[in-house]
This record gives C-alpha cells, sequence and structure tokens, in this order.
C-alpha cells in the first residue's frame, strides 16, 4: 500500500486518534443490536493497546443534524466495546466515554489515560464543523493526539473534519488494519484480479451505478446486470417492460452502454413479474423477450438467468457483487439474489467480494457470509472506489516513501 500504516508507527506511550466508524443501529433502549463495525475495527484497536498507545476513538452516529441528539449519543457502542474486549481479553479493558469531542471534558478523558487504555469520543456530527470540515474543529480534534489512524473506510469518501481535516495537524496519518484490508482487496481487484474477472451489478438505478459499469467496463472479462436497472436497458432496446421501474431520461445512456460493453455485458433473460410488491403477491415468470403486460412489472430474476449467471460465476476467479437482484426483501422476489449468494459461496477457488449495501445484507441473509473473501463495511465508499474516484479519507494519509 502507497500509505502508511499503523504498524509502521512508533505507538508506545504515543496518543493515537483513531477514526473508527461505529455508526451502528441503536435499539429504543439505546442498545446496539447490530455490533459488526465495532467488530470489525477491534484488530486496530487492539494492535494500538497491545503496543502501548493511548488509545481515543473517534465516529459519528447517524444525522443529528449538527446538534446533540441523546438518541444518537455514542455512549452503547462505548459499552458494546469494551463488552467485546472483556469477551476476548478477561475483564481488563475499561472503555472509557468522553461526553464531548472537543473541549475540556474531551482534553481531561485524554489527559487521564494510560498506555493500552481507550477512550471513545462523544459523536463527531454534534457539531456542524465536522461535516463542514472546518480547519478550527480540525485542529481542535488533532491536538487531543500525536498521531492519527484512519480506519473507517465507510467515511473515507467523505472529506469530514475527523476524515480529511485533521491529517493537516498531525505529523503522520495512516491507514488501520481494515482500511489496509479494504484497499487491498477492492484496489487488487481493479488492478491486477486473478481471470476471470466477473463483476455483478443490481439495484433499482442506472443512474447510481454508470460510473462504475463505465470504470468496470475496461477491467472486466463479464459484467452481469440484474435488479430494477435492468429495465431501462431493456427499454433502450425497444422492449415493452409494461409499468417496471425505468429512467427514461437515461435510456439513450443505456444505448451507448451497451453498445460500448458489446458481449461483456449480460442482461437477464427471464424475469418475475407481479402487479405489486408485496409477501402475498401473485407471480409469473416470462421471458424478457416477451412484452410485460401493462399491469406487470419484473421484480427479480428468472430460473434461466440464475442458471446462467451461475455459470459465469463457477469459472470466476475475482467476483464484486455490489446490488440485488431483486425486491429481496420481499419473499416472493427474494430468489434470485439468494441464489446468486449461494453461486459465489460455492465458487471456493475465486476471490469474491461483497460492496456493501444491501449485497452485504443478502450474503447474511442466504446464510453464506463467512464463505466471502471479503465484505466491505463502505457502501458508499466502496462504490466511489468501484467508479475509480480518489477516496479523501485515504488521499490525506501519509504517503509511505
Amino acid at each position: 500500500m502507497a500509505k502508511l500504516s499503523i504498524t509502521d508507527l512508533a505507538l508506545n506511550n504515543k496518543r493515537v486518534f483513531i477514526r473508527v466508524d461505529f455508526n451502528v443501529p441503536l435499539d429504543d433502549y439505546g442498545r446496539v443490536t447490530d455490533d459488526t463495525r465495532i467488530r470489525e475495527s477491534m484488530p486496530t484497536i487492539e494492535l494500538a493497546m497491545a503496543r502501548g498507545a493511548k488509545v481515543i476513538l473517534a465516529s459519528h452516529l447517524g444525522r443529528p443534524k449538527g446538534k446533540p441528539n441523546p438518541k444518537m449519543s455514542l455512549a452503547p457502542a462505548a459499552k458494546r466495546l469494551e463488552e467485546l474486549l472483556n469477551e476476548k481479553h478477561g475483564s481488563h479493558p475499561v472503555v472509557n466515554f468522553a461526553k464531548d469531542c472537543i473541549g475540556p471534558g474531551a482534553v481531561d478523558q485524554v489527559h487521564k489515560l494510560s498506555p493500552g487504555e481507550v477512550v471513545l469520543l462523544e459523536n463527531l456530527r454534534f457539531h456542524p464543523e465536522e461535516e463542514a470540515n472546518d480547519a478550527a474543529f480540525a485542529n481542535k480534534l488533532a491536538e487531543l493526539c500525536d498521531v492519527y489512524v484512519n480506519d473507517a473506510f465507510g467515511s473515507a469518501h467523505r472529506a469530514h473534519s475527523s476524515t480529511e481535516g485533521i491529517t493537516k495537524f498531525v505529523a503522520q496519518s495512516a491507514a488501520g488494519l481494515l482500511m489496509e484490508k479494504e484497499l487491498k482487496y477492492l484496489g487488487q481487484a481493479l488492478e491486477a484480479p486473478e481471470r476471470l474477472f466477473v463483476a455483478i451489478l443490481g439495484g433499482a438505478k442506472v443512474s447510481d451505478k454508470i460510473e462504475v459499469i463505465q470504470n468496470l467496463l475496461g477491467k472486466v472479462d463479464t459484467l452481469l446486470i440484474g435488479g430494477a436497472m435492468a429495465y431501462t436497458f431493456f427499454k433502450s432496446q425497444g422492449k415493452l417492460i409494461g409499468k417496471s421501474l425505468c429512467e427514461d431520461d437515461k435510456l439513450d445512456l443505456a444505448k451507448s452502454l451497451l453498445a460500448q460493453a458489446g458481449s461483456k455485458l449480460h442482461l437477464p433473460s427471464d424475469h418475475v413479474l407481479a402487479a405489486k410488491i408485496s409477501d402475498d403477491a401473485k407471480t409469473q415468470i416470462a421471458p424478457v423477450n416477451s412484452a410485460v403486460p401493462p399491469g406487470l412489472m419484473g421484480l427479480d430474476i428468472g430460473p434461466e438467468t440464475v442458471k446462467a449467471y451461475s455459470a459465469e460465476i463457477a469459472r470466476a476467479k475475482t467476483i464484486i457483487w455490489n446490488g440485488p437482484m431483486g425486491v429481496f426483501e420481499s419473499k416472493p422476489f427474494v430468489a434470485g439474489t439468494m441464489a446468486i449468494a449461494r453461486a459465489m459461496a460455492e465458487n471456493r477457488d475465486c476471490t469474491s467480494i461483497i460492496g456493501g449495501g444491501d449485497s452485504v445484507a443478502a450474503v447474511h441473509m442466504a446464510g453464506v457470509a463467512n464463505k466471502m473473501t471479503h465484505i466491505s463495511t463502505g457502501g458508499g465508499a466502496s462504490l466511489e472506489f468501484l467508479e475509480g474516484k480518489k477516496l479523501p479519507g485515504v488521499e490525506a494519509l501519509t504517503d509511505k516513501n
């Protein structure tokens, strides 16, 4: 990796500011309902603790719109991190909590830290200056530490005070272990994939994936399209799509992408039709070459498409998947997305990368998450990375050389 890693830093007795992604869901009682992001950050936190760092953790949670909101406090995340550390290491680790991320209280909590101890700062977004990437606010964060580590890949596409601004006021800025892992797998897939390289793109809108498609066309061997975005392509070919979702203002673009892609881009050959999205919807399977009746819409890929796509997946050595094949949240339209997840799991001889968002939910739903090589923690960040964009939170880190 071209940027400094936490493993390159001298950490003993240093105040180490680690930007983590603890943007976790909470229930009505303020309890963490999914601690995946906390668990993913633990290797970096544990490394810093083991090397005698005074560990300062910072994150955002939700969208509090620049002012304190007790429902979006990071206190439950501090409690859950302490529980996870104690489960793993016995009853020793304590995770202190600062009631603000700047100011006398935060300074005092950091000052009290001994080597190997941890404090989690309160939600960065309780201050509007965080999202504004305000220099004075970034400097206040930097004054808490000696070195900076960014382990929040999910926020790396945002130029905020805690992801980009702070790096201007510290001597060294490095990537955490999770950030390194994300960049390694996504970077290797785009720059030096083992072939055949297959990308699977789904979701509702072509407009959400235009730049991904354009960037991947020059890199992949096969591009498999599913989800509602397929219907913009179908309509651009003159097919009758009933009331299927379509971006009429993107028809010319879809036509040009198809021409540019040639045989690389595969569209569904059959689909599951219904009049409504509901668990009791009546469905029918039809080939895409026959007109969709006016009252129906396509809501999942059909069995022939599953078979064809699974055959492509079985041949692949590198696979990236971003976006579901249908409205998988509703039972009648879950089969296509689940089949793709299982096909990826069955190919044990490939590097399989799940690019965030609904695809992550899908592999968990299918019970095959543990069979994927890498599951990205950053939906928006992974999408921008696949588009070929530079991520401000990565670019700001210190170059290795």
